[in-house]
């Protein structure tokens, strides 16, 4: 497979993201709202479905160790990139493997991302509609079943752009970007730090020590998009919310992921280049 990028366009589209990272900087005043809900939450959930949510959450951390039911299939997400390179005009061998992908012109990667990422959008909003049905208590269960979509979101964006899911190195920079996600102005400033040296040969190891456990991770993640489960508490309207928030938070996630992620290819290939 042949890349037919020039330096000065690579340069053009890393600047796309840095503008990107730039306007994420910017603090909704909502999520200082962000652990309201989630006080409320504990005081009228029952024990019962609060150790539901525990032992959720506690399958989800086996993610970072192992992966667990959360791995996507490789062979599924290669063949979406394969059907979105030869749609850009691309005539290229299918890739069989991730680091096939992973020499792919750019924008066929991004081509596969935005198929990928349109789909998983409008199974979030099927999810939470289902679960915003039911108030308070299905709500409980749409919480570790957004993060798991989230988790499988993430490492799909990881393979359209050449990286794999099953290194357990992919798998903290896939946390660090669900963070980032749903950090506010101080967190996404933070994480931009930590994963700007991801790839310098000691920013992976720095950052797998930063993780203080996945349930501190989760537990960050939940209270910060808290504000946006507000209204999904109301039965029966909790539908509407819940199909709209879910979405909008599964494209956030996508968006992150597309965007963190091509910056490495593109800083890869400007390495390769030997630009400074």
């Amino acid at each position: 497979m042949v890349i037919d990028e020039t330096i000065e366009h690579l340069k053009q589209e890393l600047a796309v993201v840095e503008r990107w990272e730039k306007e994420q900087k910017d603090l909704w005043f909502w999520e200082k709202l962000g652990r309201l809900p989630f006080m409320l939450l504990d005081k009228l959930t029952p024990k019962a479905i609060q150790e539901k949510i525990g032992q959720a959450l506690d399958e989800l951390g086996g993610y970072v160790q192992t992966g667990g039911r959360y791995l996507v299939s490789e062979k599924s997400v290669l063949s979406v990139v394969d059907a979105a390179a030869r749609e850009a005009g691309y005539e290229v061998a299918p890739p069989s493997t991730v680091a096939d992908a992973g020499r792919l012109p750019l924008a066929a990667m991004d081509r596969a991302a935005d198929k990928l990422a349109g789909s998983r959008k409008t199974i979030a909003a099927v999810q939470g509609a289902t679960t915003g049905f039911g108030g308070i208590f299905t709500l409980a269960v749409d919480i570790p079943a957004l993060l798991g979509l989230s988790l499988k979101v993430l490492q799909e964006m990881a393979i359209c752009y050449g990286f794999d899911p099953n290194d357990p190195k992919e798998r903290v920079f896939i946390v660090k970007c669900l963070q980032f996600s749903s950090s506010d102005i101080v967190g996404k400033r933070a994480v931009l730090e930590e994963l700007s040296a991801f790839d310098d040969g000691t920013g992976g190891g720095r950052i797998a020590s930063q993780l203080q456990g996945w349930r501190e991770v989760v537990a960050t993640y939940r209270d910060n998009f808290g504000w946006k489960k507000l209204f999904q508490l109301v039965p029966v309207a909790g539908l509407l919310f819940g199909a709209l928030l879910n979405k909008s938070t599964v494209n956030d996630v996508a968006e992150t992921g597309k965007m963190l992620y091509r910056k490495r290819r593109i800083m890869r290939r400007l390495n390769e280049a030997d630009v400074t």
